[in-house]
């Protein structure tokens, strides 16, 4: 069923309080990787608050979802998310990456509860993913596995091979794998096409065997709309292609692949924290009056 005017009410302050939480936490660290964990606060909001069967009263649940961070570098995000669901304190935010903290740049799923798996080398996520999905097929288990890849980790030969056997074992249980890419068209050095061209894109997955959809990543009825389609599942696994923009909600970071990675001086952290009230303020509008 599509999100009710109160869901998606919700979402939007959930994932309006995750950007700012993200920027204090960005503030605290001294820089980070904000700019693709911006463009994901949307995908991850709807995720864990809404679709995917986990509690975090009960992180290791064995009949939980599996969700995999491929793109582990936006742990500046994945901090503050697991602080709002109570799997992290938020005092141990203010320590980041700094020395002695067990909030790595990358989180470690040994340190950080509720975390299904460390990343580090990009790629690495698909495989696992496929992994999870097919143990749990062969335990008798009915949870359904997501991984979460950006787009600039899409040049990685493991994200094609991990969909390859995706496709072939679809049969034996990898059609509980759903993947999300955040397509939001930069990487470290520069726009995907200029750097290593992915498209067209959806062809590429629909070549390797996958059901596509493609949706606006800000946009939470359509978000909404393709996990449903997804998760109702079928004979052949998922690609949910969410499109994005890296540095979502900030002026001088929007679409700009030079805040892949950052610091924020106190102006610009205070035009972050005041063009992401101000982008909140009309994503929240829009839901109250389009909401059904």
């Amino acid at each position: 069923m599509a999100l009710t005017k109160q869901e998606w009410i919700d979402l939007e302050k959930k994932a309006a309080e995750l950007r700012d939480l993200c920027i204090e936490t960005v503030n605290w660290a001294g820089s980070g990787h904000w700019g693709g964990s911006s463009s994901c606060a949307d995908i991850l909001t709807i995720l864990y608050y809404k679709y995917a069967n986990f509690d975090p009263k009960n992180p290791t649940d064995p009949n939980r979802d599996r969700i995999v961070v491929s793109k582990g570098h936006v742990g500046i995000i994945l901090a503050p998310l697991f602080s709002m669901l109570g799997l992290v304190k938020k005092e141990d935010l203010k320590t980041f990456n700094l020395t002695g903290s067990k909030l790595g740049i990358h989180l470690d799923s040994n340190k950080v509860a509720g975390l299904d798996s460390s990343t580090g080398s990009l790629g690495h996520g698909s495989p696992i993913a496929v992994g999870m999905a097919l143990a749990g097929k062969l335990l008798g288990k009915s949870y359904k596995t997501f991984v979460i890849l950006g787009d600039g980790e899409c040049d990685e030969g493991s994200v094609w091979e991990a969909a390859m056997s995706t496709s072939h074992f679809a049969k034996r249980g990898t059609n509980n794998l759903i993947t999300i890419v955040d397509r939001n068209h930069n990487m470290i050095d520069g726009n995907t096409e200029d750097i290593m061209a992915l498209e067209p894109f959806e062809d590429k997955w629909k070549a390797f065997g996958f059901e596509t959809i493609v949706v606006d990543g800000h946009d939470f009825p359509q978000l909404a709309k393709a996990l449903e389609t997804a998760i109702e599942g079928g004979p052949k696994p998922y690609c949910i292609i969410a499109d994005t923009v890296k540095g979502q909600g900030v002026s001088f970071a929007q679409g700009n692949y030079k805040w892949h990675y950052g610091a924020l001086d106190d102006a610009k952290y205070n035009t972050a924290k005041k063009d992401l009230a101000e982008y909140a303020k009309k994503r929240l509008e829009r839901a109250e009056k389009e909401g059904k």
